[in-house]
């Protein structure tokens, strides 16, 4: 064949090309994806890459160099040739190719991953239409701070140099070599120096001095950013979003975190929020946090079928370690109002907080006659004399429903018996404190009046699910809170002792509690009342109806 006719084949190839060409970039404006080459100098500014290292020869794949020095806007991302490009030159390189003269190495610099042509494009061009994988290059390394991949875009491009910005100016590249804070939207970065910032300020008030730059960068990776890392992983949350990066999720945390606070009018711990958005993201494993709360805690094998599951808050707290910790109550919700009552349930919550180190919330249902400065400050004021911290948050609607939507941010609700059920049984089952008590997901200290020291407890315990509850709680309150218990069961004759007694005394014991036990026979709700008079006790814990929902109103 002459080599006029191998030239007018490989015009005919070039033609081909073109055509794929043009297909590709109108494709393109369908997807959203750019089809242009990177510019080698754009890349290498916004990278701030300058040091290079000689790599020698070097087979190369062809799919890893996404740009070029000089002829960016003369090839598509595949090095397809566009219509500026010299058709004669191009055909004259497939011709020396295929007459076995072959590709002499083409010259390239490397940026992470990715690969850029210095000298050789119509070569990779050509190399590319033929199939080939790999391509004979003469590597020049450019060290860049920021790893570079060849799916590179010019909106990564954008992200790669504000990463490149804020190692600059935080150094923790220096500070904690291991650290990627890899983010996948162009913005991120100044929410991440803002954070910085003003961890260096809190700091500063902390430490009462000054708190250098580089000190406070270290710190808050270590006691800030990690620590969320590291929860976020124990909840694999994560694998829901396969197309996000660790620190995506820290600041879309962070930004969700402070939607919430502002929502409902409290602080919010890191915990909380990774919790909620575990929730939402349906990463909230309920069924490994069973099987992780049975394995410690017997009485979890019955009882789920509810809702509020019975189970629902012991599988929590056992699942996340509370127990342990002696923090089974860390957060007290108390319904705040402006009679004598709310404030006694007020008292009671804060004395409930001491014992447990914790912190008092407390909800108010505004009306046209609410100063809420003045009620802020009677709060703050009732906390401070006892050292303990909270806040006050406001809101409008049925106090009912506000409780039970903002349950699941606390571990134990406090109100007042100023809207208890009266005696009328239409009005029982229209009563907000029944409807509150059924669809309530944590336990509920109702206070009647005068608040209790939480010295001595009757447990009124029958066996049921609900019971098994408050003996899980009850246990935990004569451990923790060294309170007196007596546990009451009744009995269908004198002298027998049921066998929920014996249920609960097996529980007890395993826990190294000492109870007493009483089985008197006859009504329980009068046998509650002569007990607590009888043994002195100032509160009462039972889990509830163990029967028939209508019996409730009876």
């Amino acid at each position: 064949m002459s080599s006029t006719t191998h030239l007018a084949s490989a015009i005919s190839d070039y033609q081909r090309a073109r055509r794929k060409a043009d297909l590709e970039q109108i494709m393109a404006r369908f997807t959203g994806r750019s089809t242009d080459l990177l510019s080698y100098e754009d890349v290498r500014k916004q990278l701030k890459a300058s040091k290079q290292i000689d790599r020698g020869l070097q087979d190369i794949p062809l799919d890893n160099i996404v740009g070029s020095v000089g002829r960016y806007k003369d090839f598509t991302r595949t090095f397809l040739p566009k219509d500026t490009t010299n058709e004669q030159r191009w055909a004259r390189v497939l011709v020396a190719n295929s007459e076995s003269t072959g590709l002499p190495p083409i010259d390239v610099y490397q940026l992470g991953e990715a690969y850029f042509v210095l000298d050789g494009n119509h070569r990779v061009s050509i190399a590319r239409e033929m199939g080939f994988a790999t391509i004979q290059a003469k590597v020049t390394e450019v060290v860049s701070k920021v790893p570079i991949t060849p799916d590179l875009e010019l909106d990564g491009l954008i992200i790669k140099a504000e990463y490149i910005d804020f190692l600059e100016r935080t150094h923790i590249d220096e500070l904690r070599p291991e650290a990627d804070l890899t983010v996948t939207a162009p913005g991120k970065y100044e929410r991440l120096l803002e954070h910085v910032e003003a961890h260096q300020y809190f700091m500063g008030l902390d430490f009462d001095r000054d708190v250098a730059w580089d000190e406070a960068v270290a710190h808050w990776y270590d006691e800030v950013y990690l620590p969320v890392i590291h929860m976020v992983r124990r909840r694999g949350i994560m694998e829901t979003f396969p197309n996000r990066t660790e620190t995506d999720f820290y600041i879309w945390l962070a930004e969700h975190r402070e939607e919430l606070e502002f929502e409902l009018g409290w602080t919010l711990d890191t915990a909380e929020a990774v919790e909620d958005l575990a929730r939402q993201s349906g990463v909230a494993d309920e069924p490994v946090a069973r099987y992780q709360a049975e394995r410690r805690d017997p009485l979890l094998a019955a009882g789920m079928e509810m809702w509020p599951p019975p189970a629902r808050f012991r599988m929590e707290r056992l699942a996340e370690g509370a127990v342990d910790t002696g923090r089974l109550f860390h957060n007290v919700l108390v319904s705040v109002g402006e009679d004598e009552l709310s404030w006694q349930a007020l008292e009671q919550a804060t004395i409930v907080a001491q014992k447990e180190h914790g912190r008092v919330r407390g909800l108010h249902i505004i009306n046209e006659d609410t100063d809420q400065v003045e009620m802020l400050e009677a709060f703050d004021s009732n906390l401070s004399r006892k050292n303990l911290s909270g806040e006050l948050a406001f809101d409008t609607g049925d106090l009912f429903q506000e409780m039970v939507d903002r349950a699941r941010w606390n571990d134990l609700l406090v109100m007042s018996l100023q809207h208890r059920p009266t005696g009328q049984v239409l009005e029982r089952w229209r009563s907000g404190w029944r409807n509150f008590l059924i669809r309530t997901p944590r336990p509920v200290f109702a206070v009647p009046g005068e608040p209790s020291p939480l010295n001595a407890a009757v447990l009124a315990y029958d066996g049921s699910p609900k019971a098994d509850e408050a003996l899980y709680i009850a246990t935990y309150i004569a451990g923790f809170w060294q309170t007196r218990l007596v546990v009451l069961t009744i009995a269908k004759e004198e002298g027998e002792e049921p066998s929920a007694q014996k249920k609960a005394r097996t529980y007890l014991e395993s826990h190294n509690i000492t109870a007493e036990y009483i089985a008197p026979v006859g009504k329980a709700a009068i046998n509650i009342l002569l007990a607590v008079e009888k043994h002195n006790c100032d509160f009462i814990i039972m889990g509830g109806y163990g029967s028939n929902q209508l019996v409730e109103l009876f």
